[in-house]
């Protein structure tokens, strides 16, 4: 089993020296495009929806480009994150009535099942996360309903991508939320489609679930450590060894689980050593803020973070969040290289 560094979303050139414009077109025909419901209002219903159309045709090949990408890579690099926002407004009262259409149905199911066809025969691991306003465990009923319906969005997606199978054959993930925490999540799931229920994961976040919160889902659904969400909470470098994380991996079923990392930005602690690990009550207590230091960086700058992010890729791919994507992920994989003079393979 190979173990997997991943990206989020979307394709950055190698080389970021060139001029915008040049990047912008060997970018674009792998970046997901959008509109908002402000825009498609002020146009006649035709021109709206030859729009969405036109967007459609292009994320589902974008989509299917990007994958192509990933699977072009060294295979420990053979994991990306797809962005949400592959139909834009699909589940906007207004807009809706569009995706339901015969013919954009069909579109998408054969358009977006090449994009799953693609990623199956190249070995390339993928999952989605719906944004933050998906809140499942809110106490207000009609935010309930409306983040239902945007999770099913997504599986749809899945569905239509061949997955959603099996437990954890795809990996969607999102926070716990709402003020009815890990009790609401156990709630509203019970709501949701077979495909919903085997790719939905919870992560923990920095405010008001940790990693504690999470893990009263364990028996529910399979969990996603964030190990940045952890230390910005809980002010801590949480080891492999840690019981929690047994627990965490336990939940997977088998599925070799997945990972969050990401660090705070370079420039914020620009006066800082790569070559160690900073200490998060000790920065806080010189001013600087918690959202601040929650914020990712461009890279993957410091090397002794590094070096303890990669101590957990012995139980778990790696999703990195970094500002620059591919390259970051890139740069992690260099430094796992360094540390060891080679890629390495997991036992089956």
């Amino acid at each position: 089993m190979i173990k997997r560094i991943g990206f989020a979303c979307k394709y950055l050139h190698e080389d970021q020296t060139q001029k915008k414009k040049i990047l912008e077109e060997i970018q674009r025909p792998l970046t997901e495009r959008s509109t908002t419901v402000q825009w498609l209002n002020r146009q006649t219903t035709e021109v709206a929806e030859q729009r969405l159309w036109d967007i459609m045709e292009h994320n589902a090949a974008a989509a299917k480009r990007l994958v192509e990408y990933v699977g072009s890579l060294a295979p420990e690099l053979r994991m990306v994150r797809l962005g949400s926002n592959q139909l834009p407004c699909a589940t906007h009262p207004d807009w809706r009535y569009f995706w339901s259409k015969p013919d954009v149905l069909a579109y998408c199911e054969k358009h977006y099942g090449a994009v799953g066809d693609a990623a199956r025969a190249l070995d390339v691991r993928l999952s989605m996360h719906p944004g933050q306003f998906v809140v499942l465990a809110s106490d207000t009923p009609e935010i309930v309903e409306r983040s239902i319906e945007e999770f099913e969005y997504h599986a749809n997606l899945i569905r239509w991508m061949g997955y959603g199978r099996k437990f954890q054959d795809f990996k969607c993930n999102v926070h716990i939320s709402g003020r009815q925490g890990p009790a609401g999540i156990k709630d509203a799931i019970k709501r949701f489609t077979p495909e919903a229920r085997n790719t939905i994961t919870i992560e923990n976040d920095e405010n008001k679930w940790g990693i504690g919160d999470s893990l009263e889902l364990a028996n529910d659904l399979a969990l996603v450590l964030d190990i940045h969400h952890h230390w910005c909470r809980e002010g801590e470098y949480i080891e492999p060894n840690d019981d929690r994380i047994k627990r965490v991996v336990a939940s997977w079923r088998g599925v070799r689980p997945a990972m969050h990392f990401s660090c705070s930005r370079e420039d914020l602690l620009s006066s800082y050593s790569a070559t160690k690990r900073p200490d998060f009550a000790a920065l806080t207590e010189q001013g600087f803020k918690k959202g601040k230091l929650r914020a990712h960086s461009d890279y993957m700058w410091n090397d002794a973070v590094n070096d303890w992010a990669l101590s957990h890729w012995q139980w778990a791919d790696i999703m990195v969040e970094a500002k620059c994507k591919n390259l970051a992920s890139r740069q992690l994989l260099d430094r796992h290289i360094i540390n060891t003079g080679g890629f390495t393979e997991m036992a089956a």
